[in-house]
Parts: C-alpha cells; sequence; structure tokens
C-alpha cells in the first residue's frame, strides 16, 4: 500500500475506513442508524426500522442464507442495547457468512438512516461524514486568554489553554497615557507569541491542515502579526465572536460553517483543476471507467466523488474502497452541477503511465 499522504493522516476516520476497505469479497450487511430519539424522546423508530429495512431484503431468502441474515440482526439489536447512549449515530459492518463484525459510534447526526448489503462494506456515507467534518484547529483568543481545541467529527479531541495578565485601563493622559499603551501592547504582543508557539504545537504534533481562528478586533491584528507563514497558509478564516461568553457548541458551530465555505470555493477549484488538466491530457482522469483503471493503477491522489450516489450506477463501494486503498484523497463535490458533465467522478493523478 502506498505511503499516506498529509491529507490522508488528517482524516477522523483514516484507519476505519482503512480496515474496512481491505476485507475480503464476502456477504456484508452495513447499517447506518441516526440514534437521536424522536419528538417524544423515543428511540423506537429505530428497531422499526431494521425490522422492515431486514424483512424486505430477506423476503425471499431460505434456509441458510436466511437464518445468516436473522443472526446479523439480532447481533446487531443485541449490540445496540449494550452501547454507550451518548452517541449519536453509529455506523455497523457485519458479515453474513463470517465474523467481522464493526460498529463506528459518531458524534454526528447522519439524517436518514439506511441499509445495504453486499460483496464489500458499504463505505459512502462513512467516507462522506469523514469529507464533511475533518479534524482541525479552532482557535478561540482576545488579547490575554486563549482557548485552543481540536475537532473531529463533531467531537473535541484536544483543548489547550492560556490565560495571562489582564492590563488595567487608566484614566490618565498625555505621557501616561502613552506609557500605559505601551505597554498594553507589549504585553499583547507577548501574549500573542506565546499562543503562536502553542498553535505552532498543536498542529505540529496532530498533523492538521486546517486553522479557524475566532476573535474579537481589538486581538486579530496582534494575532496576525504574530502568525508565521506556514500557519498562515493553513488559516481558513477568522471569525468575529464575542470572545468571552461564546460557548464550545457555538464555536464549533461558527468554525464549521467558516469550513463549509471555505470547502465550497476549494471543491470548484478542484473541479476546474482536474477538468482542465484531463482536458489537456495531463494528470487528470474523468468519468466511471477511467477513473477506476487509475484507482487500480494506483495513480490516484485526489479522488473527486459528487455528493449524490445516484449519479455513479452503483460503483461508489468500487470506487471508495479502491480510493482508500490507493491512499488517496477523497473530495465529496456537493455541488451537483461542477461534476454533471463527467458522470459525477473524475481524479487528480500522481503520476501518468
Amino acid at each position: 500500500m502506498a505511503e499516506k499522504s498529509t491529507t490522508a493522516l488528517e482524516t477522523p476516520l483514516r484507519d476505519q475506513l482503512d480496515r474496512l476497505a481491505s476485507v475480503d469479497p464476502g456477504s456484508f450487511v452495513s447499517v447506518y442508524l441516526d440514534l437521536r430519539p424522536d419528538q417524544n424522546g423515543q428511540r423506537s423508530h429505530i428497531d422499526t426500522f431494521l425490522k422492515n429495512s431486514f424483512d424486505e431484503q430477506t423476503r425471499s431468502m431460505t434456509g441458510e442464507t436466511r437464518r445468516a441474515f436473522d443472526d446479523v440482526l439480532k447481533r446487531i439489536r443485541e449490540h445496540l442495547t449494550a452501547r454507550d447512549a451518548s452517541s449519536k449515530a453509529i455506523a455497523i459492518f457485519a458479515s453474513t457468512t463470517g465474523d467481522f463484525f464493526e460498529s463506528i459510534p459518531l458524534d454526528v447526526p447522519l439524517g436518514q438512516p439506511s441499509m445495504h448489503a453486499g460483496s464489500v462494506p458499504h463505505l459512502y456515507p462513512l467516507a462522506r461524514l469523514n469529507d464533511q467534518y475533518p479534524r482541525y484547529a479552532a482557535l478561540l483568543v482576545d488579547t490575554n486568554s486563549a482557548d485552543l481545541y481540536v475537532f473531529a467529527l463533531g467531537a473535541t479531541m484536544r483543548h489547550d489553554a492560556i490565560t495571562n495578565e489582564k492590563t488595567r485601563r487608566t484614566q490618565m493622559g498625555g505621557w501616561s497615557q502613552a506609557r500605559y499603551q505601551r505597554r498594553a501592547d507589549n504585553f499583547h504582543k507577548q501574549h500573542m507569541k506565546e499562543v503562536v508557539d502553542l498553535l505552532d504545537k498543536v498542529v505540529t504534533q496532530e498533523r492538521l491542515n486546517h486553522i479557524v481562528v475566532a476573535s474579537d478586533e481589538v486581538a486579530k491584528p496582534f494575532l496576525m502579526a504574530q502568525l508565521p507563514k506556514h500557519l498562515a497558509d493553513k488559516l481558513i478564516d477568522v471569525v468575529q465572536v464575542d470572545v468571552k461568553s461564546i460557548e464550545q457548541h457555538h464555536l464549533l458551530k461558527e468554525t464549521m460553517e467558516a469550513l463549509r465555505r471555505k470547502d465550497a470555493e476549494t471543491d470548484a477549484e478542484h473541479v476546474e483543476r482536474m477538468l482542465d488538466a484531463w482536458r489537456a491530457g495531463g494528470l487528470a482522469v474523468a468519468g466511471i471507467e477511467a477513473t477506476i483503471r487509475a484507482l487500480d493503477m494506483r495513480q490516484v491522489e485526489e479522488l473527486l466523488i459528487a455528493a449524490r450516489p445516484d449519479r455513479l450506477k452503483g460503483v461508489t463501494d468500487e470506487l471508495i474502497a479502491k480510493a482508500q486503498q490507493n491512499s488517496a484523497r477523497i473530495r465529496f463535490i456537493e455541488d451537483d452541477k461542477l461534476l454533471a458533465d463527467v458522470g459525477g467522478i473524475g481524479a487528480l493523478l500522481r503520476f501518468k503511465v
């Protein structure tokens, strides 16, 4: 297997996707469930969905095949009963012909539940979540304090904090006021140096490619003056917030929205780069058949795939598994129009043959 690129290393579900993409073909059931209670605080809709989905799948089955699916349904129900109730959603993958069983609790909602039966695990929804909720640094900062979070899949993976002396205001004017202002500026500058040192350390340790800053207007210029180029290049946006009152879940929401705005811009840029290279006979392919060939030859650096799987004629599992085996970055293109002319799929390549 090819060595992991930086973009592959940063993804929250890399290990799980690697493992699931490498299982030998057989007979698998893949179930995606939203575990949040309904408007009445009940979770009976989960069991109803499972019963209806398995009934539909096994309606024409008999003998050992039917018993195998019934055993998987029983195992899923038992697992759901014993699970940690804090997760918002869950993805479960089970073999009907072997012992393979893996569940992945998720802190982000899935929306519509789904069940899939096939020769390999159905990874499209999981890979899309992996793309939608990347690992990134969220820095909440003002002129004397900072909270640095690493978020991934809607959860807090790490939190570091800095608190420094708060400068006091003075009513004096003239030289005294100017001296106070210089002293305050020096405090702010020293504080930001400490903040940037922490940010640099965490970004390096966690191998992060995205930074979103939330600050007030006073702190922003002090931070930007201290931010080195290698960190500024990873900066997605600076959102203005009330640093003292914002709660952590609101910080996650604000910074995720900034990431999504940037992602929409970069989606269009990546598709345009792929299409230009493809038309010029360069390092790109487009269309299902050409993309699968490139994946088979391990040429793919980044797979660009439509966020609507119905465009891909039932080959999503093959595409996702092969891309994961290629150690390729998988980018889901949310704007359906961008890839419409090439059947919803294309790729940027590492090399040509």
